[in-house]
């Protein structure tokens, strides 16, 4: 990164917390979450402004230009960003992951190079991994690296990568000769084509793309983190903190699902009687407000871990992500209900709730992989 660019980063912003993502996303995200979803994009200013707010890697140090957050904190942001638009809250977890992972293992120059203009936004990250024939499975990736001359050459293609339409550097993960590894492949290397995925079931306005490589040829600099022993390391400790992030994004769509059933059904007459004074009505409320608690609290558990450096907020991780996206799925659902016809409207953010609620249960693991593996280190825990 030259000196000129380092010179434009802007002094870091104050550290963001509950309050202050809350007041930015109700004035600047909340009230055209619908529109971005049915346009499938997001303005180009954004980027921007979520730099000026400190959204976008407020965790890094901040002679990094970040704002040393903790993870409850950044949880509880993550949250509230959630609340207002999962596309949005979905760019910042995958930002989140690749500038994580250079904080994490990344050498100094790569850290000059690319963490320190990620913390304000002026660079994005993109996290790739999915691709046609493997989502999870990591163990039979066909994207390949290869060594040449004294760096790699790749080629393989990468799916379903949120903010891929916008990126400046990917985090690509390929196979190796002696194992998976990860790579920082900058968006305009000779060999890098980019195609934009649209008519997405959920978070339309995430930017997806296709990613191919053909004869990308990189430096040794490009590698992050050693051969071989990546998969287990780079990989797992990136994923499990995007995991952390959807969770507590799926605590945001319950929060919203919660405000707007309560709100409609406060001001929505059937036979002479608010709808809220029916005791059915009541009741669906009453799981909303349980199921909201109880995914914030198991949001916050994983964060303390981490914060901690507690070995144990992987297990926390997976079971806060579990439960939230399943939660949120399930009182999607009936907050569409609450609505009745007006749920299906697109004059209604619960259908955009319905169906981003539906992607949390797949991204980052799958509900049914999750379920494996809590019973698996359950099954472990119980043998020792």
């Amino acid at each position: 990164m030259t000196t000129t660019r380092q010179q434009t980063v802007r002094t870091a912003p104050a550290a963001p917390g509950r309050a202050s993502a809350r007041s930015f996303v109700d004035t600047h995200i909340a009230p055209y979450a619908d529109e971005w979803d049915r346009l499938g994009t997001l303005p180009e200013e954004l980027p921007a402004r979520l730099g000026e707010e400190g959204l976008w890697a407020p965790f890094l140090a901040p002679e990094l230009g970040g704002a040393g957050t903790d993870m409850v904190t950044l949880g509880a942001v993550h949250e509230e960003v959630g609340r207002g638009c999962s596309s949005v809250r979905s760019l910042l977890t995958v930002h989140t992951m690749v500038a994580w992972a250079l904080r994490r293992w990344g050498t100094e120059e790569q850290i000059e190079s690319w963490a320190r203009p990620m913390a304000s936004g002026q660079v994005l990250g993109a996290f790739c991994l999915s691709e046609p024939g493997a989502g999870s499975d990591t163990a039979n990736l066909a994207t390949t690296a290869t060594k040449f001359g004294g760096g790699w050459r790749l080629d393989g293609v990468k799916t379903w990568i949120t903010g891929g339409r916008r990126a400046d550097v990917f985090l690509v993960f390929a196979r190796t000769a002696t194992g998976n590894a990860a790579f920082l492949v900058p968006r305009h290397h000779p060999g890098v084509r980019v195609e934009p995925l649209h008519d997405m079931l959920g978070t339309r306005a995430s930017l997806l793309a296709t990613l191919t490589l053909t004869d990308v040829e990189l430096g040794p600099e490009a590698l992050l983190g050693p051969t071989g022993f990546t998969s287990g390391m780079v990989l797992t400790g990136t994923l499990d903190l995007g995991r952390y992030s959807v969770a507590c994004g799926s605590v945001g769509i319950l929060q919203a699902c919660l405000e707007a059933g309560a709100a409609y059904t406060d001001r929505r007459r059937t036979s002479g009687r608010r709808l809220g004074d029916h005791q059915l009505i009541q009741a669906k409320l009453s799981d909303m407000v349980t199921d909201t608690r109880a995914a914030r609290l198991l949001c916050a558990e994983a964060g303390r871990l981490k914060d901690a450096g507690d070995p144990e907020t992987i297990m926390a991780t997976w079971v806060a992500k579990y439960f939230a996206s399943t939660a949120a799925a399930r009182h999607a659902s009936e907050a569409v209900q609450l609505h009745g016809a007006n749920g299906c409207s697109p004059d209604f953010p619960v259908a955009r709730y319905y169906r981003d609620a539906k992607v949390m249960e797949i991204i980052e693991g799958s509900n049914e992989i999750q379920r494996i593996t809590i019973a698996e280190q359950a099954r472990r825990d119980g043998e020792r």
